[in-house]
């Protein structure tokens, strides 16, 4: 019994080593999300610029990107050029505006121009809570039955959507024409 207790802080040792060893390979921009594979949320929210209610319905019949987005987020300015000239070559894109003021929004969208098919004002952030966000910009891929395919957390950049957004995007293309 003794033997045990003196053995007990290097085997607890061990064990947070190797925890820790982990760590060092995991990559912290990387954020899984628990809604890859399922329905994306239901929701009943006004359109940023017309006051109609868009319900999950409405995202239902193209492969698309979520784009979550607000005014007052700096990387969303970044990432926003590339997003305006993703939705010129065809890209389908919906907007989240998440946790804004709604004039703020549709002046943005003036000022900079508006890539989005649909815009969501998420004002409470209700629909972000259960898409599990956690700030802006975050883009969700989904199919056209809607179902989330990726989660991507961070400024689509060219870089960002070359190297890991635009194949997944074009897989879901080619299999809603199947």
């Amino acid at each position: 019994m003794r033997r045990w207790v003196m053995l007990l802080p290097l085997v607890l040792f061990l064990g947070v080593a190797v925890f820790l060893y982990r760590g060092l390979y995991l990559n912290p921009a990387e954020l899984p999300s628990a809604l890859i594979d399922k329905p994306f949320p239901e929701f009943s929210l006004r359109d940023v610029q017309s006051d109609r209610i868009i319900t999950r319905a409405d995202l239902l019949g193209k492969p698309a990107l979520v784009n979550i987005w607000g005014t007052w987020c700096v990387a969303c300015r970044v990432e926003h050029p590339v997003l305006n000239k993703l939705a010129q070559q065809g890209v389908v894109i919906y907007g989240v505006n998440y946790k804004d003021i709604n004039a703020d929004a549709l002046k943005w969208l003036k000022d900079f121009h508006n890539p989005y098919q649909m815009n969501i004002r998420d004002d409470e952030g209700s629909l972000g809570l259960n898409l599990g966000v956690y700030g802006a910009p975050e883009t969700f891929l989904i199919d056209s039955k809607g179902i989330i395919r990726h989660k991507f957390v961070g400024v689509v950049d060219e870089t960002v959507w070359r190297e890991k957004l635009a194949g997944l995007y074009q897989g879901l293309v080619d299999e809603a024409r199947q």
